[in-house]
């Protein structure tokens, strides 16, 4: 198997007999059934049909390409397809690189011009076999040259995870299994967390032969580009694994497991404020992607804690100190205003401001800065954002790009083209915690004796206590204390809600810590950052880590 970060998928299966039954799926549209550049003959030329497939040729259709797919019969199937010569080499390489046979193909109800469809099969190689099987769908199109009813080739047609120019193989692994633990020794599996199933393909690909391990024999997707991930579909012999320590916990991990699957789309990450240690990564939905560590987008009204920051080591503001909150507030011809345009009473505190999450008392302030860049220096020098991560897997490390006018305005209250993940932001809140950034790391550095990023300077011990000072105001009655309020310890919180182009319901993001563990969390479409993405920190932080 090429080196490569392997993305494990349950039961999942590419399926094709090696050599052809024959099923003569020539018959089942005719004399001169042909792909979209196929011939016709002198009649049908002046007969070639148009508009949607009929229910009838949608079936026959597929039927005949399901049928000579499972027979394996590569041209015939390809024939009924309108990419002759992109379809044939993908479907003949099953039989002979993937070592499948026993074909069975069983459709579904069509659902328009769509058919899903079952696939089960056996992939055989050096005398063991395995079961595999999955799910696909098809698309039925009208050809445009000849008229015919024909399946819209895609790679995915044959599994949802197949990429253009990629490959199917069955093989002896090149890397090693492994045995990943937590920092208190517990074993990791990607069946027990399915989250961690990207992270240990990749922890796999960079450490498997220097944790000593030995290969086994596997079936998985090759894709054309190769600093993608391989996609590991079966192990058929498992090697020796290696043995790999991660910075996670087993309690924290599962807590986070837990709690993002109470929404469709929700990201959390836990990190240790005194070391930078990840202790929880979870995604639902838990696919290859892992939006947790890889995700871009606005966090909102969680990023004021870098706003906060700013201001205090600025002396533009105290945490005690008078700050204006008014409804709303123009800022270079572009209006801002707070959720249901709530203002603050005279004489309240930037405490009260950062609690309550007074967008305008921020915007207010833009230009007292006398910078343009402030924030993003901030960002960047401060809480590492931008910086080069050396995590031990691949990470998105945030964006708080230089911006004038409106645009900056939207910045200082976490919208606009500020770009965070749960990662991110559970950084920034470990960073706020203790006054220095640490990077995070999901593997111990002396592993491979990386060089993990540094920021430029801390902050200092007074702006550092009035920060967290304000976060555990939030908590105990602002905007965070209803998520927070059955978590124990010295808890802190900020909470967020992104507005989205095209989205009725903004996202929801929550941030917070409680003693040595900061967590943060992105619930997409959420709503209010206390409604659904605070429930899912708070679970994370009482399970501790």
């Amino acid at each position: 198997m090429r080196s490569g970060a392997k993305v494990a998928v349950i039961g999942g299966a590419f399926v094709l007999m090696a050599g052809g039954i024959g099923y003569g799926a020539y018959s089942m549209l005719g004399d001169t059934v042909g792909g979209d550049g196929g011939t016709r003959s002198a009649s049908e030329s002046s007969k070639v049909k148009t508009g949607p497939p009929s229910a009838e040729e949608i079936a026959e259709t597929s039927k005949g390409f399901l049928d000579a797919w499972a027979a394996g019969d590569a041209t015939a199937a390809s024939l009924l397809t309108n990419n002759e010569a992109g379809s044939e080499p993908v479907l003949a390489s099953y039989g002979e690189d993937a070592r499948i046979g026993k074909v069975k193909i069983t459709p579904g109800p069509a659902v328009g011009t769509k058919v899903p469809y079952t696939v089960k099969a056996t992939v055989s190689y050096d005398g063991k076999s395995k079961p595999l099987s999955y799910a696909s769908e098809l698309t039925v199109v009208r050809g445009l040259t000849t008229g015919k009813a024909l399946v819209d080739w895609a790679p995915t047609v044959v599994h949802p995870q197949l990429t253009e120019g990629a490959t199917l193989k069955t093989g002896a692994s090149s890397t090693p299994t492994i045995e990943a633990v937590d920092h208190n020794g517990q074993v990791l599996t990607k069946e027990k967390y399915p989250s961690l199933g990207p992270i240990l393909d990749t922890l796999r690909e960079k450490y498997g032969e220097s944790a000593g391990g030995s290969p086994g024999i596997e079936t998985w997707i090759e894709p054309a580009d190769e600093t993608q991930p391989d996609v590991s579909l079966v192990t058929l012999a498992k090697g020796r694994p290696g043995k790999v320590q991660t910075t996670l916990d087993a309690g924290a991990q599962a807590a986070a497991e837990r709690a993002v699957k109470k929404y469709a789309q929700a990201s959390v990450v836990a990190v240790k404020p005194s070391t930078g240690a990840i202790r929880a990564v979870a995604n639902n939905p838990a696919t290859g992607f892992n939006a947790a560590m890889q995700g871009k987008q606005a966090p909102g009204s969680t990023l004021k804690i870098v706003t906060a920051a700013l201001l205090l080591e600025k002396g533009l503001v105290t945490a005690n100190g008078a700050a204006e909150c008014p409804k709303d507030v123009l800022y270079q011809g572009r209006s801002f205003h707070n959720l249901d345009h709530f203002a603050l009473p005279d004489g309240s505190t930037f405490t009260q401001s950062f609690a309550k999450s007074c967008n305008t008392a921020f915007i207010k302030l833009i230009d007292d800065t006398k910078d343009d860049a402030a924030l993003a220096k901030e960002a960047r020098d401060v809480f590492g954002i931008g910086l080069d991560w050396k995590t031990g897997v691949v990470t998105t490390d945030g964006s708080v790009p230089e911006e004038t006018g409106g645009v900056a305005a939207a910045q200082y209250i976490g919208q606009g083209t500020v770009q965070m993940n749960a990662l991110n932001m559970a950084s920034i809140t470990a960073t706020a915690r203790t006054g220095t950034f640490r990077q995070p790391v999901i593997v111990p550095r002396s592993l491979d004796n990386r060089q993990l990023a540094t920021a430029s300077r801390s902050l200092s011990p007074s702006v550092t206590q009035q920060l967290t000072a304000m976060m555990r105001a939030t908590a105990a009655w602002g905007t965070g204390a209803k998520a927070m309020a059955s978590v124990g310890g010295d808890k802190g919180a900020k909470t967020g809600s992104a507005e989205v182009d095209g989205q009725e319901t903004s996202n929801s993001w929550f941030t917070g810590f409680s003693n040595d563990l900061a967590a943060a969390a992105v619930v997409q479409t959420g709503g209010h950052g206390g409604d659904a993405a605070g429930p899912v920190v708070a679970e994370v932080l009482r399970a501790g880590g």
